[in-house]
């Protein structure tokens, strides 16, 4: 069976990126298409033979200015020719699942979020943009949001990566989704033998919808150690955050920079516990502390419920804000104190969204699909 794998950019790896990496391990001689992609950064894990780029490779420093080509994104993905294949699966949170496919080829669409910056965030994106890029939001985003709408309905089949996805999808595309969570690497991390130390972590990239500042405040406020672990655009602004308390209070706020993979495994592994402040689609991070046998304290909306089990693998806050997390803390510390976490079970629960688990509950679902188109 001839497959085609779609994937919205290949320029960096992060949980997306494993996304195609698991399907590749169904499809091991599936093709890949893209918008654009770096084979510097990512060709490592997906060969350069194996990928077929759009037109908006040939741009210069395309690899660095994707994100400035929304309006190109359709017809780029549009432009593909899929006649010659037996399958297409798209793995999308932009324009990826807008790829048009002849009658006779299925088309299943691993959908990690619809447009965030089109939909429920688009007075957010709006509001922290410049002039000009609030000006091309206003004139262009009704015809994108058309677009996306339009698009999703020639999909043969939708698969969400959360409950949480699911809803976004039937409140803006009025389609019913499947879930399958996305894979989460849960035989790399183990719990720790020894025991673990008194601090807390943060591990997240440094931009504002994170909302690492609260993890920052929080644990300054209440006297926690906590390492931030990680880089990005807001890494400035929270370091001066973080002196602010050091100065005020003597807070204990260490920032370790953008460290190796057995490195995170470490500190992980010997945390007190994880802090994960955003609203996630998902959110690996979170699954990946708890396979390390640690447990969360994680604001109570998004993929987070899905995965974070109240009292049991961890602490959910309801509100973003530092109030609330400093209750979340004091309530964890005494369910810690009463030995609330076991890491075992933590760990055990952690299993639920391996890569061996999201391997087979997408054969069940493409196998579905296939069934269908060949009654």
């Amino acid at each position: 069976m001839k497959v085609a794998i779609v994937h919205d950019w290949l320029v960096n790896y992060g949980g997306a990126e494993r996304v195609v990496e698991a399907l590749l391990s169904i499809f091991p001689d599936a093709d890949i298409f893209t918008l654009v992609y770096d084979e510097k950064k990512i060709g490592r894990v997906f060969k350069k033979e194996k990928v077929k780029t759009s037109f908006l490779q040939k741009i210069p420093f395309s690899t660095r200015l994707y994100t400035k080509m929304l309006a190109f994104m359709p017809l780029a993905f549009e432009s593909f020719d899929f006649s010659s294949y037996d399958l297409v699966i798209s793995s999308s949170s932009s324009c990826a699942k807008g790829v048009i496919t002849p009658p006779f080829v299925p088309h299943i669409a691993y959908i990690h979020s619809p447009m965030r910056y089109a939909w429920d965030l688009y007075f957010e994106y709006k509001k922290n943009s410049g002039f000009l890029t609030r000006l091309f939001m206003t004139r262009l985003m009704p015809r994108i949001r058309e677009w996306d709408f339009i698009s999703s309905q020639r999909i043969d089949l939708i698969v969400a990566n959360s409950k949480y996805i699911a809803r976004r999808i039937e409140k803006y595309w009025r389609r019913e989704a499947f879930v399958v969570h996305p894979p989460v690497d849960t035989a790399r991390l183990v719990p720790s033998k020894s025991a673990c130390e008194d601090f807390f972590v943060v591990f997240s990239r440094f931009v504002p919808y994170k909302r690492i500042d609260l993890a920052i405040e929080a644990c300054a406020k209440s006297g926690r150690h906590l390492v931030v672990i990680g880089g990005g655009a807001q890494e400035k602004e929270l370091k001066l955050l973080a002196e602010k308390w050091k100065q005020k209070n003597g807070a204990k706020i260490e920032f370790t920079g953008r460290i190796s993979d057995e490195e995170v495994k470490a500190f992980l592994q010997k945390c007190r516990a994880l802090i994960f402040c955003a609203e996630e689609d998902f959110g690996i991070i979170p699954v990946e502390a708890q396979a390390c046998g640690r447990p969360v304290v994680a604001f109570g909306r998004g993929g987070a419920t899905e995965t974070v089990v109240d009292g049991k693998t961890g602490v959910l806050f309801k509100e973003q804000t530092v109030d609330s997390l400093c209750a979340a803390l004091e309530k964890f510390d005494k369910l810690f104190e009463e030995g609330a976490f076991l890491p075992s079970e933590i760990a055990l629960h952690a299993q639920k969204f391996s890569t061996e688990r999201f391997v087979l509950q997408m054969k069940n679902q493409i196998n579905s699909l296939l069934e269908k188109f060949n009654q």
